[in-house]
């Protein structure tokens, strides 16, 4: 689950991190009235959505010379002016797509003088299975392009969750980013107050950039960007408070709700599997056969027919899918489970594009039975590349 901006900047001021004063709006007049809580003279207005690139991004509804997503302002009638400009319309970003997303609040902060910017970021290390800092003096950047440009520029640092975050940590973070005297003191009480809000709220991540120097030597987080564990959420009821809805696409919500692993893609057959590898290699093989998958859904081990049901209308939800292939490996997972939601689905929502099914495992000869009898329009496949040459083939035929 991620967090706007304002969200993760209060949450990460419990634990002690050093952030710029700032309030959010959710209209023109809380916006002015946030900006006059500020000592000013300058102020910040940040468009709050989930995607990166808001300072470069472009609105629709405005022309081309209009600023993006990120504006200075130093009376409260310029924050007003641009408040007005970007509450209601839809921006667009480098990681938004062309369709863009609706700004419904705003983050007015106070002004900062900025000297240096770096980058500063937690997350979990695969290769070591620790926290990891990712320190960077190249901040204020695309870290992936500093990543491939410049790695030498990157500093990883893995903390022995044994030990915790302990000062020789504080002291390797400070180094990374070239600091020295009273502010490398700063970089580690950074560092120490981060490495606690990661593990106090079980983040998967915690991305500060930039963290900025200002003219008067301090220390401070200007943007941040914070994902926690969705398994974890269970644990931390006021975080699952700070979710919004209206971030989350429609499809991705509603499977989110059945406990179903679901991830909108740019294909036209839709994929109902159970097992995340088993869901990757029949994405794989619909490749392979010359198209492209609609999404990724993982029904899991323990699918009632109920949830079903659910995934396979959520798949056909998605206008863009002209053929549904479903792989189901039974073990945990019956077959003849599988086989009653598909019917029940299908027949609640009038299925028209073709749909071709593959069951193994416990109960397939009940499950294909099932499918044998229903009077629907299933094709049934023997294994894997029988199932996607089949559902290429169909949906071939019908265009």
């Amino acid at each position: 689950m991620n967090i706007h901006e304002y969200q993760a900047k209060e949450l990460l001021a419990k634990f002690g991190a050093p952030v710029p004063a700032g309030h959010a709006a959710f209209s023109v007049e809380e916006a002015v009235a946030a900006a006059g809580k500020l000592p000013g003279p300058l102020y910040v207005v940040k468009a709050q959505i989930h995607a990166g690139g808001r300072g470069k991004g472009k609105f629709k509804e405005l022309g081309p010379d209009a600023k993006g997503g990120l504006r200075l302002a130093k009376t409260a009638d310029e924050v007003r002016a641009h408040a007005a400009e970007m509450l209601g319309n839809t921006l667009v970003t480098v990681q938004t797509g062309a369709a863009g997303k609706q700004v419904n609040r705003l983050y007015v902060t106070d002004g900062v003088d900025i000297a240096k910017e770096f980058y500063l970021a937690l997350l979990v290390d695969r290769a070591s299975g620790r926290i990891a800092m990712v320190a960077s003096t190249e901040g204020g950047m695309d870290i992936e392009e500093v990543a491939h440009s410049t790695p030498e520029k990157i500093h990883t640092i893995t903390i022995d969750p044994a030990t915790g975050f302990m000062p020789h940590h504080g002291r390797r973070v400070a180094a990374a980013l070239e600091l020295t005297g009273d502010l490398a003191k700063q970089a580690a009480k950074v560092a120490d107050s981060l490495y606690k809000a990661f593990l106090g709220t079980d983040a998967s991540q915690i991305e500060i950039n930039p963290l900025a120097v200002t003219e008067d030597n301090k220390l401070v987080v200007l943007d941040a960007k914070v994902g926690f564990d969705g398994n974890a959420l269970f644990r931390h009821p006021d975080l699952m408070e700070l979710r919004d809805e209206t971030e989350e696409d429609p499809a991705e919500l509603e499977a989110s709700k059945y406990d179903l692993a679901y991830i909108k893609l740019d294909g036209d057959i839709g994929c109902m599997v159970n097992g995340a590898g088993l869901a990757m290699a029949t994405m794989d093989i619909i490749k392979l056969n010359g198209m492209f998958p609609a999404n990724f859904l993982d029904v899991g081990g323990g699918a009632t027919k109920e949830k079903v049901t659910a995934a396979f209308k959520i798949i056909l939800s998605d206008p863009a899918v002209k053929g549904i292939l479903v792989n189901i490996f039974g073990g945990i997972m019956r077959c003849d489970i599988i086989a009653e939601g598909i019917v029940a689905a299908a027949k609640e929502v009038n299925l028209s594009v073709p749909l071709v099914v593959r069951l193994e495992g416990t109960n397939v000869q009940l499950g294909k039975d099932i499918l044998a009898q229903s009077g629907l329009p299933i094709v049934a496949a023997d294994d894997l590349g029988d199932a996607a040459k089949k559902i290429v083939a169909q949906v071939k035929a019908v265009a």
